[in-house]
């Protein structure tokens, strides 16, 4: 799924091409992404103009005017893509719109499971999961964010994963940024100091800053707004490298399942507690 870096890459190169465009037309290839009445969807969309792309936490958002924004949660193979012309859809294209200028803006998605949505301001605000969505990694400070963190007893990666602790952060950049921290994914907040949370979204903000300047990680399905793929996948220092010696002491990498998810991790490295 892409994470934050991705999203935020994706709609960087949404704004270069579409701010200022206004949608000509609507087509629903998959009624199932778009997660409300799809007619209502389609005649709130045509006709508007795009004023801002943006992101929130995984969320790509892109604003029509001031009190409309058409979200898009890519969740594991989902793609938006900006092209100069119209398009023919393959059998993965799910939403179409195209544009006055000829363009069009297409939303692919393998797995179909990811969603659209076109909401007004209110209507985003009461949205149950963009309402809960914690602070953005980038916008806080490190001592903030581990203020949150202090003295809770869960596990740290889970904490990274939960999207009402702090949001953007998946799977590659947790295991990144635990690593580059010294901090193993098993260990309880509670057990660190403050000071060791706070060199934790340190080193957050720099795995973040720096995925974001590689264009994102391209694992799988990854590409950008052009359709070009990521390159941060090879500056992976720890992320799905088990069985490979730790560039820091040697030792073997091992992995496990931490919150549900794929772990790897270094355990002479990264310590339970302080």
């Amino acid at each position: 799924m892409p994470e934050l870096p991705e999203v935020e890459v994706i709609s960087r190169g949404l704004a270069k091409a579409l701010v200022g465009k206004t949608i000509e037309s609507v087509k629903i290839l998959n009624h199932g992404t778009v997660k409300m009445p799809w007619h209502v969807f389609a005649s709130r969309v045509a006709g508007c103009s795009v004023s801002r792309v943006h992101r929130r936490g995984k969320l790509l958002i892109m604003d029509l005017g001031e009190d409309l924004h058409v979200t898009f949660h890519l969740k594991m193979t989902g793609r938006v893509l900006a092209h100069e012309s119209a398009i023919s859809p393959d059998k993965h294209s799910r939403v179409v719109f195209g544009l006055t200028d000829g363009g069009s803006i297409e939303f692919h998605d393998t797995r179909k499971f990811g969603e659209v949505r076109a909401l007004s301001t209110a209507e985003l605000e009461e949205w149950s999961f963009y309402r809960k969505l914690g602070p953005e990694p980038l916008e806080t400070s490190a001592a903030d964010l581990a203020d949150i963190l202090v003295g809770r007893k869960a596990q740290m990666k889970g904490l990274l994963l939960n999207q009402s602790v702090v949001a953007g952060i998946g799977n590659i950049y947790a295991d990144e940024s635990l690593f580059r921290s010294g901090i193993h994914p098993k260990a309880k907040a509670s057990d660190l100091s403050k000071e060791t949370l706070e060199n934790l979204f340190v080193e957050v903000q720099k795995v973040l800053k720096q995925a974001i300047s590689e264009n994102g990680s391209s694992i799988r399905d990854y590409v950008d707004a052009g359709g070009d793929a990521g390159g941060f996948q090879n500056s992976f220092k720890v992320y799905g490298k088990k069985g490979e010696a730790c560039p820091n002491c040697g030792e073997t990498f091992e992995s496990g399942t931490v919150a549900g998810r794929g772990t790897t991790f270094c355990s002479n490295c990264q310590k339970m507690s302080d």
